[in-house]
């Protein structure tokens, strides 16, 4: 006789935090997102960053903010 362990109900996956703000402009000179601040490699792998990844990348954004991009 097999004998099954039940598996408790994951329910809805859980949010991840993104400074996206639906307005999705790259600059050619930085690579960078003029509405959230982030490289596109960064917007790409978002999902796939540890909670401490993403934190540290939106810790700099209102630097590049203030930068206006340049030097990202």
């Amino acid at each position: 006789m097999s004998s099954t362990v039940a598996q408790a109900p994951q329910g809805p996956p859980r949010s991840i935090a993104t400074p996206c703000v639906k307005v999705c402009v790259v600059d050619g000179a930085t690579s960078l997102c003029l509405g959230c601040w982030r490289t596109l490699s960064e917007i790409g792998g978002w999902s796939g960053f540890t909670d401490a990844e993403r934190a540290a990348i939106m810790a700099e954004l209102p630097a590049r903010e203030a930068r206006g991009g340049c030097g990202a």
